[in-house]
């Protein structure tokens, strides 16, 4: 009956992606946002997708072997194409805007950091979630702002924000809730919850979704992972947490930038967020710049608002700024 409830009435972190067809007029890049909610049958998640991960056995080596030189010639070429353009002269959010740019048409793909049968740092330019294409977007970012361009400095941004304190340590270390992200990474100088600035309100939540449903997670059957992400619940009982309401999304833009990351709040009993993205910011525009579930791929939904406001369990937004590396 859980598993039924949830996959009638729940989404997945970066499952709430539904749009329709790019209409006359946009560039094919750009997509109206949906105007219905479709869910897809998994339950929702923090920065992967287990019961998605869980049917998937490790990939054969010569298949990891070519998502590595794929990604390293990415890698490569965005980094070669910034420099002819002389991206890093931009603002920090520009310079985030124009990566995520560059990665549009990616696929889509869920439960890539459970994949492998212990805790390894997935770093992956051929596909997507949600939360992975902000990583590696951000990574990439810094990369192209500070001119550490060696793929090295670049998978150890991934990591940096992918773990507690920056360091891989278990399952326990990745930091599942997406308001645990933003706190680790705020606190170590990477980021910026702006979200309260803004205007945003108190959203009264407390992150148990993972502890209240165990059985979902299948990296939760051993006893001291379980333990040891209800601790980490526990320690995320005192934060407080904002968002700006759906009907309220547009009288904030004047305050967004390009690169600001968003996520959107759920009303999900447990869970902060089940989606996030950036801020496209355009003359013409005020977008929203994501990895798609429904979509299967990167895209730029062309209105912030109607996208939110086209998902019935996402009530409104948080507004993160990435911060300039180069101070």
């Amino acid at each position: 009956m859980l598993r039924l409830v949830l996959a009638l009435s729940l989404t997945a972190l970066g499952a709430a992606c539904s749009s329709r067809q790019s209409e006359p007029g946009l560039p094919a890049s750009v997509e109206r946002a949906p105007e219905a909610e479709v869910l897809p049958a998994t339950p929702p998640v923090s920065n992967a997708a287990p019961v998605v991960a869980a049917a998937a056995a490790d990939a054969p080596a010569d298949t990891v072997e070519a998502a590595e030189q794929a990604t390293r010639a990415t890698f490569r070429q965005i980094l070669d194409d910034a420099a002819a353009q002389d991206v890093a002269s931009r603002p920090y959010g520009e310079i985030v805007q124009w990566v995520g740019e560059q990665l549009l048409g990616v696929p889509y793909r869920a439960g890539m950091l459970d994949a492998p049968a212990s805790e390894t740092l997935v770093v992956d330019l051929t596909a997507f979630d949600c939360v992975l294409y902000i990583e590696n977007v951000l990574s990439l970012a810094t990369a192209i702002a500070t001119g550490e361009t060696s793929y090295q400095a670049y998978t150890d941004g991934v990591r940096t924000l992918r773990y507690r304190d920056g360091a891989l340590d278990g399952y326990c270390s990745r930091l599942h809730y997406f308001s645990d992200w933003i706190r680790d990474n705020e606190r170590r100088g990477t980021l910026q919850n702006v979200t309260q600035a803004i205007g945003g309100q108190p959203f009264e939540k407390r992150l148990t979704f993972m502890g209240e449903h165990r059985d979902a997670y299948p990296k939760l059957a051993s006893d001291s992972t379980y333990a040891c992400i209800l601790d980490m619940e526990a320690s995320l009982a005192g934060t407080e947490l904002f968002y700006v309401p759906q009907d309220r999304i547009s009288t904030v833009y004047d305050s967004l930038r390009p690169g600001d990351i968003i996520a959107t709040a759920t009303s999900i009993g447990g869970l902060d967020v089940t989606h996030t993205g950036f801020v496209h910011k355009t003359d013409a525009h005020t977008g929203f710049m994501h990895a798609s579930l429904s979509s299967d791929r990167v895209k730029i939904s062309d209105d912030l608002q109607s996208y939110v406001q086209g998902i019935s369990s996402q009530v409104g937004v948080v507004v993160v700024r990435p911060l300039d590396p180069r101070g």
